[in-house]
């Protein structure tokens, strides 16, 4: 089903990984989608979405995303190593589609890139809008909606997220 011609590297995938659109994809090693022992194993998917020729969505080293996990660009979306994520998350480097109601079916959305960074650790049900950088360690907490950067070695929480403190 996966449609998605520019795949460089093998991704793990414990769960049905759907891989699409005319972009680039680059997995590096040791990059593992599912997890039997967690929600949603046997009635959901992974879905990644390299939009347009010239999107492209890096992982890096040792990335471990839980079940349901949706990853969409229309320009970039970077992940470090080291990254965890949780059940049921969300990257959007875009709106989707223009927000003017005469342009919605037919106009391009607005997007910017999203990087997240090493040994960053997202929790479940979270939503990263475009825009947005998570620093190096940062700990995203579950249920989060994350439309603004969030520095290294921080703990954020929330709709919207805030940072609540610093990790030593």
């Amino acid at each position: 089903m996966s449609e998605c011609q520019n795949v460089t590297g093998k991704p793990i995938a414990n769960q049905p990984l759907l891989l699409n659109g005319k972009g680039k994809l680059f997995f590096d090693s040791n990059c593992k989608f599912g997890y039997k022992e967690s929600p949603m194993f046997y009635s959901s998917y992974c879905y990644i979405e390299a939009r347009n020729t010239d999107s492209e969505i890096i992982f890096g080293k040792n990335n471990y995303f839980n079940n349901n996990c949706r990853i969409e660009a229309n320009v970039k979306i970077e992940f470090g190593n080291d990254v965890l994520v949780g059940v049921n998350c969300s990257f959007l480097d875009n709106d989707g589609h223009d927000l003017a109601n005469d342009k919605r079916k037919s106009g391009i959305p607005n997007a910017a890139p999203i990087r997240i960074g090493n040994n960053v650790f997202i929790g479940d049900n979270v939503t990263i809008l475009k825009g947005v950088s998570i620093g190096d360690n940062a700990v995203v907490g579950n249920g989060s909606l994350v439309t603004k950067s969030i520095p290294s070695n921080s703990v954020a929480v929330g709709n919207p997220a805030k940072v609540i403190r610093e990790l030593n």
